[in-house]
């Protein structure tokens, strides 16, 4: 299945486009509008023109090139409009409409899916938001700028069943600054499925990482052998693990959730790893999206808190993971840092390394690269309580200079006015941070998971 004109289109027709401000036809039309470099073609037989565009009658009126079009009409007349589309040469469709197998209308579907056979198309939906590309600006989402946020470009593919869910989550990404390359909301999956998408994005050269929302899988098995064959690390978040999750799922967008331990398996088998929550899903894809990946060794924690050292030790090891012992020889050498005056005598060498509430960002520097260059560290944790007066942003630059030792980094610097500023700061030489020990702890995990 050749996705590439789907998401890279000259041309593209809007069926169902309006004039009306607020309608879905008109805020797709605009949402195009903002980014998108190719030709918009809206297509409503009531206008002549629609934003400054030529309108037309039906698809096959138009005589340019059209490689996409997106169909927001009433859920009864969407098959005659797919069918208008095979027979005019666009192979590739969007349908945004609602009201098909999640509302009972199975038949709507089959019909649909009929001339998909027929005229052998690509369709993504029914009942869905559709693409956003933050490349080429291909934005089909209708729900308005003002009222959901489009991340910025870079490296994650975020594919999601629900479009509601994963318009949401755009804005959170854009709220965090974490990027993406494209995102798909599919929905009741007519046509294109999850392991159709997996198999486009992972031969995808601007997408690095995949993110799913899957409330249940069209064809469980399909997506396994894909996942086995992707090279790229693949984060799922699956809905429905309770009986009524999984019963609200099916009503949803028609989806068999079916048994959550049969997924979880499937998840294992295939190496995706599963968040069992939304933050757990956004901490581990911005982890990935900033940082190399690490041996699954131990875990080493440097802090201007003890307090705070203790709850991430108790956070990796729930995270499946292990604080690291470190070596005789990096004992050795934290008791010659402090013999010479480097670190003071009651700094505790041992993991997490207490490095007291009055450290600087040089002392700091000194354990975190002690701690990094130990052999059984397969990564680092760095608590930075900005709340003491002896700790400032030029910690930032001390970051930025361990980065040449290859392991991964990740910060918990929780707090408000003061310390999200420079949070910002710290991400922006590529290092995550995090407010909380669990955020941060699987953060890490992700980092090690597919090291």
């Amino acid at each position: 299945m050749d996705l590439q004109e789907m998401f890279d289109p000259e041309g593209v027709a809007v069926v169902g486009a309006s004039k009306t401000e607020g309608k879905v036809g008109n805020a797709i039309v605009r949402s195009l509008e903002r980014r998108f470099q190719g030709s918009i073609y809206p297509v409503n037989p009531k206008y002549e023109s629609i934003e400054g565009h030529r309108a037309y009658e039906s698809v096959s009126d138009i005589d340019e090139n059209v490689d996409l079009a997106i169909i927001g009409v009433p859920a009864e007349i969407v098959p005659e409009v797919v069918k208008n589309c095979g027979e005019g040469g666009v192979k590739n469709i969007i349908i945004v409409s609602a009201g098909f197998r999640e509302a009972g209308r199975v038949d709507l579907e089959e019909d649909i899916k009929r001339y998909v056979d027929e005229f052998d198309l690509n369709v993504i939906g029914p009942n869905c938001l559709g693409i956003f590309n933050s490349k080429n600006g291909l934005d089909t989402i209708f729900n308005p700028p003002d009222r959901q946020s489009r991340p910025p470009e870079g490296s994650i593919a975020f594919l999601s069943q629900s479009g509601a869910f994963g318009a949401a989550l755009l804005d959170w990404f854009s709220e965090i600054d974490i990027g993406i390359s494209k995102f798909v909301s599919y929905g009741n999956r007519v046509d294109i499925d999850e392991g159709d998408l997996l198999r486009h994005f992972n031969d995808d050269t601007d997408t690095d990482i995949l993110l799913f929302y899957i409330e249940g899988l069209k064809d469980g098995r399909d997506f396994v052998s894909a996942a086995y064959e992707s090279n790229k690390p693949i984060l799922a978040f699956k809905s429905g693990k309770t009986e009524k999750g999984s019963s609200a799922a099916t009503s949803h967008t028609g989806s068999l959730a079916g048994k959550d331990k049969v997924y979880e398996a499937a998840f294992k088998q295939s190496v995706i790893l599963r968040a069992s929550s939304v933050r757990e899903m956004i901490s581990a894809a911005k982890a990935i999206s900033m940082q190399p990946f690490g041996e699954e060794k131990g875990v080493g924690i440097v802090t201007n808190g003890g307090g705070a050292g203790i709850t991430l030790i108790d956070a990796i090891v729930e995270k499946g993971l292990e604080g690291a012992d470190f070596s005789k020889r990096t004992n050795q050498r934290f008791r010659e840092k402090i013999s010479e005056g480097s670190i003071p005598q009651d700094v505790s060498f041992q993991n997490p390394v207490d490095i007291l509430g009055d450290a600087s960002s040089e002392r700091y520097h000194t354990c975190m690269e002690l701690v990094l260059e130990d052999k059984n560290v397969g990564g680092l944790i760095v608590v930075l309580l900005f709340q003491s007066p002896s700790l400032e942003d030029d910690i930032i630059d001390r970051l930025r200079e361990l980065q040449g030792y290859k392991k991964p980094i990740v910060c918990m610097a929780p707090g408000s006015d003061l310390t999200e500023p420079i949070r910002k700061k710290i991400e922006d030489i590529g290092i995550p941070v995090y407010e909380t020990p669990e955020e941060a702890a699987q953060g890490m995990k992700a980092l090690m998971y597919f090291g």
